[in-house]
């Protein structure tokens, strides 16, 4: 272990807490750097609160796991399980503690919402993320046995999003709202929201197996509207969350339905949910790239072409965004039968990418 790592260290007395309201602001003021191609420097802003913030140690977490997604390096992989076990226990610190009565009480009657304080709840909302992006890590092993411990975090922290949204209905009905009401919500929407979406466009045969688990996944219509609708309120909120069900959307219309669905990608909606952070961030590797993305699927390459090469010049830090421009450069490059352009980008993936080689 590195003794400078900050995570080691024993904080300054006069700093010794981190309140909420203060750490939803760095945590925005992180998202913002993140978004700013300032990757290193969002890390070091969560990095040394992330024993002490619930919010601090999601975050930071977070951003390791989606390092680890891209480039599927083992050291990548490591590097995040273990952000991800910290968070959880960071987050466990903040979490309710109930007896052995309480726990046997709570499996027949949940805890109303008013049993909770602000930070709790905060506590159970991040806790199911950790843990929701654990269990997705989980399935890298490849393994029967990881498959199997995947899934059950999965399943748990689908129930404790369930819960979640039930506080938070009851919370949004009380004359007394939290102040951080409109953050919880956000991540109520985004957990929620993209949980039913993506159930929807799995087979009958599984979501039936899935319901056995104790996900609800009946009457798949219903399921995908009240999926998209979560996702539109919490991408509508002005809270920390709100790019992020922003991105689960833009993913869903711009991949997930041209993949799996009916191949007809909801491009209005996509440059709607886009057009204010391409005003916030015009220089951000994602949002240039979801620009470019929108572009090719209306046909119009060369712009398509120029964003994603904005897109490349943008950052260095993270090759991974590269990459996922070269595989669309390629295709882009492919349908206008520009076949040289294309096989440069496939050369490169070729050489380049982790995923390109498996």
């Amino acid at each position: 272990m590195d003794p400078e790592d900050p995570f080691l260290l024993v904080p300054d007395k006069t700093k010794s807490q981190m309140d909420l309201e203060t750490a939803l602001q760095d945590s925005a003021k992180a998202l913002d750097l993140f978004l700013n191609n300032r990757f290193s420097d969002a890390l070091d802003l969560l990095r040394p609160w992330r024993s002490q913030s619930m919010y601090h140690a999601v975050g930071y977490s977070s951003m390791l796991v989606m390092q680890a997604g891209m480039t599927f390096e083992p050291n990548d992989v490591e590097k995040a399980t273990t952000a991800l076990k910290e968070s959880l226990q960071t987050c466990q610190m903040f979490r309710k503690k109930t007896t052995m009565v309480e726990a046997i009480t709570e499996i027949f009657y949940k805890q109303p919402a008013d049993d909770l304080t602000e930070e709790e709840m905060h506590a159970e909302l991040c806790y199911a993320e950790a843990l929701l992006q654990k269990g997705a890590l989980t399935f890298l092993d490849e393994s029967m046995i990881s498959f199997i411990k995947g899934g059950i975090k999965i399943r748990n922290s689908f129930l404790i999003y369930k819960e979640c949204d039930v506080w938070s209905t009851m919370a949004k009905n009380q004359s007394d709202q939290m102040s951080t009401q409109a953050h919880f919500r956000s991540g109520v929407n985004m957990g929620i929201g993209s949980f039913n979406l993506y159930l929807s466009l799995l087979p009958s045969k599984v979501l039936r197996l899935l319901e056995w688990m104790g996900f609800s996944g009946d009457r798949r219509l219903v399921v995908q509207e009240v999926g998209l609708s979560q996702l539109r309120e919490g991408a509508a909120s002005n809270s920390l969350r709100s790019i992020l069900s922003t991105l689960c959307l833009l993913m869903y219309h711009l991949y997930i339905s041209v993949i799996l669905g009916t191949g007809e990608a909801n491009l209005v909606e996509s440059d709607v949910l886009l057009e204010p952070y391409i005003e916030k961030f015009p220089n951000g590797a994602l949002i240039l790239f979801y620009q470019a993305r929108i572009a090719v699927l209306k046909g119009n390459f060369e712009f398509a072409q120029k964003k994603f090469l904005e897109c490349i010049a943008a950052q260095q830090e993270w090759r991974q965004i590269h990459h996922l421009c070269y595989w669309e450069l390629m295709w882009s490059y492919s349908f206008q039968q520009d076949w040289l352009e294309a096989y440069q980008y496939a050369d490169l993936l070729c050489k380049e990418s982790k995923w390109s080689q498996v």
